[in-house]
């Protein structure tokens, strides 16, 4: 077997790359992938250049890691600002670093991407060292593998990875039937909260719709684009997703894309963006052109959870971070990142950093779950 580094995604097609990462998760799909490089959503002036590994046995194409060379730490979910700077007053250079991650996208997946048919720990053994070597070749700070499955988390800290803990809220479907049948669930006040505001939205006279990708008219895409936009501009953020990358997902991965509009009195006054495997559904982005109550609660949450429910789909993630998801049902998981850094005194010191924070994380989740909104049994 060889592992060979791919500067453009194009260089691989689309399915013998899926045959390795499969289509379930979206975000890991060439089709998602590519739309962020021919669009111009990474590349050298976002500071996320691709440096996919790809890993061959013989002709045929055995794993993948989608990975990036990266002169700034924006879009990541995972912050190392506290790194860059103490190695910046250290006379040291961060940046660059090499990051395993789907840019803008806090999202758990696996990052070690392994053909069904091959041999999973040899073929992640040469993608680890590969991405080793290409941190060496390229002068890199440090090596990061951002919100990595609990398999991949395993793997690398066994490559002497230091594992960093997080925590993120989650919706998990109790085999529900209905959106009542979740909400029966729930302690009283909860229940009463919930249902407050569902009221306020309906009362307000606002009109829900819910339009996947490959239904969605150019019309609703440079409203829903523009809602996205709007986000950013308030919070002085940029919005490093096009127009274009939008509505290229929305036709080739279909109805993985699942879009939340909210109208009054007949036009389009907000709306959310969601993606959709087999199993989860993940909530990205959030927009409004007028504020109505308890509106981005039923837009990014409650909708997302009557989804699930309608679908079968066992796992909400609605994004990250946001303690006021507790009393709607999200409740604290964790999410894991693997960090190399090569300066040995400052891997000392991050490591036991890391050591620390993670029983601090420890008892942040410990503590938020005794928040649950959750009648108990």
């Amino acid at each position: 077997m060889r592992a060979t580094i791919v500067n453009n995604i194009h260089d691989i097609a689309a399915p013998d790359w899926n045959r390795v990462s499969g289509i379930d998760h979206p975000f890991l799909r060439h089709e998602f992938l590519a739309a962020l490089e021919t669009h111009g959503c990474v590349g050298i002036e976002q500071g996320w250049v691709p440096q996919h590994i790809a890993v061959y046995d013989g002709e045929q194409l055995a794993g993948l890691a989608p990975l990036y060379l990266k002169d700034n730490s924006y879009g990541e979910f995972v912050f190392d600002w506290a790194w860059a700077d103490a190695y910046h007053r250290a006379g040291l250079a961060y940046y660059p670093k090499l990051v395993s991650s789907i840019p803008y996208t806090p999202v758990t997946g696996s990052r070690l991407l392994v053909h069904p048919e091959k041999q999973r720990d040899k073929v992640c053994h040469l993608l680890i060292e590969r991405a080793r070597q290409l941190m060496d070749e390229t002068n890199c700070s440090s090596l990061h593998w951002l919100f990595t499955s609990e398999a991949d988390t395993r793997m690398l800290v066994e490559h002497d990875f230091m594992r960093r803990t997080s925590c993120h809220f989650h919706w998990h479907n109790d085999s529900y039937t209905s959106f009542e049948d979740f909400l029966s669930r729930l302690s009283s006040r909860k229940r009463k909260k919930i249902r407050r505001e569902r009221r306020f939205v309906e009362e307000a006279d606002v009109r829900i719709e819910i339009v996947h990708g490959c239904d969605a008219s150019t019309e609703q895409w440079q409203a829903m684009h523009w809602f996205y936009r709007s986000t950013f501009m308030k919070k002085s953020g940029m919005p490093t997703l096009t127009l274009e990358f939008f509505e290229e997902i929305s036709r080739t991965m279909g109805d993985q894309v699942v879009l939340v509009f909210a109208s009054h009195e007949k036009r389009y006054v907000a709306g959310s963006i969601m993606l959709r495997g087999d199993k989860a559904l993940y909530g990205r982005h959030w927009g409004c052109l007028e504020e109505f109550n308890s509106l981005h609660f039923e837009a990014c949450y409650y909708q997302g959870i009557e989804y699930c429910i309608d679908n079968g789909l066992a796992l909400f993630e609605p994004g990250a971070q946001g303690e006021h998801k507790i009393s709607r049902g999200f409740l604290p998981s964790y999410t894991w990142s693997a960090h190399q850094v090569g300066d040995n005194q400052f891997s000392v010191a991050i490591q036991r950093y890391l050591q620390q924070e993670h029983q601090m994380m420890v008892d942040y989740h410990d503590t938020l779950m005794l928040s649950s909104p959750f009648r108990k049994a």
